[in-house]
C-alpha cells in the first residue's frame, strides 16, 4: 500500500524541474521539426507494461515520450506543415497555456472564474468588433469549429421552432452550399434538420443563387437558416456574405457564418472587404488555434443576441442555480452545449496583450502574401497549373501528367525527407496538390524546395 494517499498531489520539485527543462527545450526549437507518422507495432511495444501498479521513474517516462512518442507526431507548428489547416501558436500563448493548466480553472461560470472570463470576453469583444457586430454581441470559447457550429445551429433551430410555433416533429431545413464544412453536415445529422443545398457560382455561395433556389422550392417556409463560409477549408473562398445576409433578412432566416479557418482574415486590411456582410451574422465562429496563433483547442463562438443562445443552452439543475445571479454574471456554459470547460481563450488573450494586435495583422498578412507569391511561381512554372487564384492563404494546383498515385507517392516522400508535409486533396473529382499557409516562418525558399521535387 502506498505511504500516503495524497502523495500524487504534493509538490515534487524534481519532477517540476524535469518537465520544465523539457518544455524549455521544445519551445526553443527554431524551426520546429516535422517528425514522422508512427508505427503502431513499435509504439505498442514501447508502451507495453508502462501503466502498472507501482509507477515508473519520471525521468524514464519523459524520456520515452521525448524519444518515441513525440517523434511519432507530425508537428502542426512546423513552418513546413502545409497540409489541412496548420497551427502556429506563439511562444507566449504556449507558455500561458501551461499557466492555465496549472491553475485548474473551471471556466464554466462567473462565480468560479470571473477573472478568466473577463479576459476571455475582452478577446471576444475584439473579434466581434472586427466583424462589425453590435456592442450587445457575445459568446464563449469552445473546443473547435465543430463545437461552435453545432452550438450555434442548435440555437438557430430552436429559435425558429419558437417563432414558427412548431415542435420537434416539424421538417426544418438549413441552406448550405456544396463547399460547406463537413462539421456543418454532421451537425444536421445530430440536431435533426435537413440540408437545403444550393449550387455554387464559381465555387462560391451567393445571395443570388440562394434567392433563386428559395423561389423555386415548393416549401421555402421550412428553410430556417443559411450558413455562409468565410474561408472554405480546401480553397479559402469567402462566400457572398453580403448577398446571403440580404436574403436572410428578407426571409427572416438565421444567418450563421463559419469562419473557423478564414475568419482571422478580418484582421488583415488587404482582404477585409471580402468579409462585407458578416456584420449581419446572427452567429459567427472563428478558430484562433488556426490563424490567430493560439494553441489547440480554441474556437471563438459569438452571437449577435446572446440571450437567444442563453435561452437554449442554459442547463437547468438545482446544483447550478447558484450560478445564475444578478450583476456581472456571464457564464460561458450558457452559450454552448458544454458544461465543464477549460478557460481556453486565456492563452490567446495573453499573447494579444503581450504582442499587440498589429503583430497579429502582420503575421496574417505574411501568410496571405506567401499564397500570392506561390500562386505566381506556379503560374510561371511550365509543368504546374494553378487551379484558383488564392483569396486567402490556400493554394490548389496540379502537376501536368500526374495521377492519383503520383501525388500520394510525392507526398509521402516529402515527409520522409522532412522537406514538407503536403497532402493531396480533391478538385472536381481529380487528385491535386494544395498548400495551406499560416505559419509566418514559412519562406518562399521552403516553397521552392517543395515545388522543385515535382519537376
Amino acid at each position: 500500500m502506498s505511504a500516503a494517499p495524497d502523495r500524487m498531489h504534493r509538490p515534487d520539485n524534481e519532477l517540476v524541474d524535469l518537465v520544465f527543462d523539457y518544455m524549455r527545450e521544445r519551445l526553443q526549437y527554431d524551426p520546429v521539426p516535422l517528425d514522422h507518422p508512427g508505427d503502431g507495432e513499435h509504439l505498442r511495444n514501447q508502451l507495453a507494461g508502462l501503466l502498472n501498479q507501482d509507477g515508473n521513474d519520471p525521468a524514464d517516462v519523459l524520456k520515452l515520450y521525448d524519444h518515441e512518442l513525440s517523434r511519432a507526431v507530425i508537428s502542426a507548428d512546423s513552418p513546413r506543415y502545409l497540409s489541412f489547416i496548420p497551427c502556429a501558436p506563439t511562444k507566449a500563448a504556449l507558455l500561458f497555456d501551461m499557466v492555465v493548466s496549472c491553475a485548474s480553472l473551471q471556466g464554466i461560470s462567473w462565480l468560479e472564474a470571473a477573472g478568466a472570463i473577463a479576459a476571455e470576453n475582452q478577446v471576444l469583444r475584439l473579434i466581434a468588433d472586427r466583424a462589425g457586430l453590435p456592442a450587445s454581441a457575445g459568446g464563449c470559447f469552445v473546443s473547435g469549429g465543430s463545437a461552435g457550429n453545432l452550438s450555434a445551429l442548435v440555437v438557430a433551430r430552436d429559435t425558429a421552432r419558437r417563432r414558427l410555433g412548431v415542435g420537434p416533429e416539424a421538417r426544418l431545413r438549413i441552406a448550405v452550399a456544396d463547399q460547406v464544412h463537413s462539421s456543418v453536415k454532421n451537425t444536421f445529422n445530430i440536431i435533426g434538420v435537413e440540408a437545403f443545398k444550393v449550387p455554387t457560382v464559381n465555387r462560391r455561395f451567393t445571395g443570388e443563387a440562394l434567392r433563386a433556389a428559395l423561389a423555386a422550392d415548393p416549401n421555402p417556409e421550412t428553410v430556417i437558416a443559411v450558413v455562409g463560409t468565410a474561408g472554405t477549408t480546401n480553397e479559402g473562398i469567402v462566400d457572398d456574405l453580403a448577398g446571403l445576409a440580404e436574403v436572410a433578412r428578407e426571409r427572416d432566416l438565421w444567418f450563421h457564418v463559419d469562419g473557423a479557418y478564414g475568419g482571422a482574415g478580418l484582421f488583415a486590411p488587404s482582404v477585409r472587404e471580402r468579409y462585407n456582410g458578416i456584420e449581419h451574422a446572427d452567429s459567427f465562429v472563428v478558430d484562433p488555434h488556426k490563424w490567430l496563433f493560439a494553441p489547440f483547442d480554441c474556437a471563438a463562438l459569438i452571437y449577435r443576441n446572446p440571450q437567444l443562445a442563453r435561452a437554449v443552452h442554459t442547463q437547468d439543475a438545482s446544483y447550478l442555480d447558484v450560478l445564475h445571479t444578478e450583476g456581472d454574471e456571464w457564464n460561458p456554459t450558457d452559450y454552448a452545449y458544454h458544461l465543464t470547460r477549460r478557460a481556453r481563450g486565456l492563452p490567446l488573450w495573453f499573447s494579444l496583450a503581450v504582442h499587440g494586435v498589429q503583430a497579429y495583422t502582420d503575421a496574417i498578412e505574411t501568410g496571405l502574401q506567401l499564397a500570392r507569391d506561390t500562386a505566381q511561381l506556379i503560374r510561371d512554372t511550365e509543368h504546374l497549373e494553378l487551379l484558383f487564384d488564392p483569396q486567402l492563404s490556400a493554394v490548389c494546383f496540379k502537376r501536368t501528367g500526374w495521377t492519383n498515385d503520383d501525388y500520394y507517392r510525392w507526398s509521402q516522400q516529402l515527409l520522409a525527407d522532412q522537406i514538407g508535409f503536403v497532402t493531396p486533396t480533391g478538385w472536381d473529382g481529380e487528385t491535386v496538390a494544395r498548400f495551406a499557409f499560416l505559419h509566418p516562418g514559412t519562406t518562399m525558399e521552403m516553397v521552392k524546395e517543395i515545388l522543385d521535387t515535382m519537376a
